[in-house]
């Protein structure tokens, strides 16, 4: 038979049958190898090892979970760790993926099951040396392997036979068979391809979690293959400095796509916010009054959060008075402004008007848009909102008061919370009467809203929330 050569990248492994000094797939510079062609195999019906299954007929046991002790982790994942998955991880460098991981494994190990923590980004003692400040001492059920060989780390597999296998990251390994440098597309696949089949071998199903290292664009680097052959992509958010750290999967074929989990990175790691409701908005005693805040609900994911948001609105000495939003796009704010001004009667037009909101979450839904207005409104009158009233509503450029979704979930957060008042649109609610602890405020317009708290605890006089008809 004759041979017939060809050249391979040895980047992306695109073939061509010459020799060219610039890959068209990845673009790469003399990156072509010469390399003999491969005869296709041809494989016949009775060398398959498997044969196809009636769906009634799988079983689903090997699918049970893992259940750690941080309850943000296990939310994002669906409940936990799926023993049979394969996750990849991926973030920024220093957002505290490989601590965070460090403390899975030590949870997962603190139950019975055996860890293997592999890492070829750092050696032993440094992993140790984090151990060390973070944890409260080590698992003899975590064994760390420190290597860029994945054929190594294989091997180790089948010596150790661990539950969970932790890769830091999947881009820096590299398999012998496959000449060309890690973090190339066909080492990454690769390596990967070996993971997948160790997790969802049949007979000994294991949970795999791989870090992915982040571009500059902020995604997963390599192909795009990769996030489609992993079960769970989650996403580890937070600048460094800040101690707020989110975590979202934006694939999750085990649980809610978009879920997502707080974290507080502190000096003994990352820890679990378990009720983010008290974290985002400041705790206030019961005479104690602050004008610019206003209480609303947000939804991350399938749970409902209170946030608090606030604003500075000063006196302009410029033509063009500033418009500074921290966590919402400068042209929903002016927006918003625009309807405050024209629907509510207070004029902004020589004023600055700087949002926020409490622990810096980004706001993106429409039902923000009511607090937004009265958190500004407070500001600009140097009034407090009372601290047990919350705004759930959008508002539209007529200033009617819109209704938005998931409104019940948002009620049940806010009775749980202990407030008293809400105020939200007009027939939003099916059935207000079963919140007996909540006083819920049906109105129409935002110049309802306004001319109401004018009214509410001031003795119908306008010293505690004055509004000027007249403006």
């Amino acid at each position: 038979m004759k041979i017939k050569v060809i050249y391979r990248c040895s980047n992306c492994g695109s073939e061509s049958p010459k020799w060219l000094g610039k890959c068209q797939s990845c673009e790469e510079w003399n990156t072509f190898e010469e390399s003999e062609s491969q005869p296709k195999t041809t494989f016949s019906a009775s060398k398959r090892k498997t044969s196809a299954k009636r769906l009634s007929e799988v079983l689903v046991g090997n699918s049970d979970r893992i259940v750690t002790s941080i309850s943000e982790f296990n939310r994002v994942l669906g409940g936990g760790i799926v023993k049979d998955s394969i996750i990849i991880l991926t973030a920024r460098p220093g957002a505290g993926k490989s601590t965070l991981l460090l403390q899975v494994a030590d949870d997962v190990a603190n139950k019975g099951f055996k860890v293997l923590y592999a890492s070829a980004e750092e050696s032993d003692s440094q992993i140790k040396s984090r151990s060390d400040r973070i944890l409260k001492g080590s698992n003899s059920n975590i064994w760390v392997y420190s290597d860029t060989s994945m054929n190594h780390v294989l091997d180790s597999i089948d010596e150790l036979d661990p539950d969970l296998i932790i890769i830091d990251s999947i881009q820096t390994f590299t398999l012998e068979e496959h000449n060309s440098r890690p973090g190339s597309p066909i080492q990454t696949m690769e390596c990967a391809n070996e993971l997948l089949k160790i997790a969802k071998n049949n007979n000994r199903p294991r949970a795999v979690i791989m870090v992915g290292q982040m571009t500059k664009d902020d995604e997963i680097a390599g192909l795009r293959a990769l996030e489609h052959l992993v079960d769970a992509v989650l996403i580890l958010n937070g600048e460094n400095g800040e101690e707020l750290r989110g975590a979202w999967c934006s694939k999750n074929r085990f649980g809610s796509t978009g879920e997502i989990g707080f974290f507080s990175m502190t000096e003994q790691g990352m820890l679990s916010i378990d009720n983010p409701s008290e974290f985002f908005m400041t705790q206030r005693g019961e005479g104690q009054k602050v004008s610019g805040s206003a209480l609303t609900v947000i939804k991350e994911g399938t749970r409902p959060i209170i946030v608090e948001i606030e604003s500075l609105v000063s006196k302009s000495f410029t033509p063009y008075p500033s418009r500074i939003a921290e966590c919402l796009r400068r042209d929903q704010l002016n927006t918003l402004i625009s309807i405050l001004e024209q629907r509510g009667k207070i004029n902004l037009y020589d004023k600055n008007v700087v949002i926020k909101t409490t622990g810096g979450l980004q706001l993106k839904e429409q039902s923000v848009s009511l607090a937004i207005i009265m958190c500004i409104v407070s500001s600009v009158r140097d009034k407090a909102i009372p601290n047990d009233t919350v705004f759930v509503a959008d508002v539209g450029l007529t200033g009617e008061l819109k209704k938005v979704p998931a409104i019940e979930a948002r009620i049940k957060e806010i009775d749980r919370m202990g407030f008293k008042r809400v105020y939200i649109a007009k027939d939003a609610l099916r059935d207000a009467s079963k919140y007996k602890n909540l006083e819920i405020i049906e109105l129409n317009t935002l110049y309802d809203v306004l001319l109401d708290l004018k009214m509410k605890g001031a003795g119908k006089t306008e010293t505690e929330f004055p509004i000027k008809d007249d403006i």
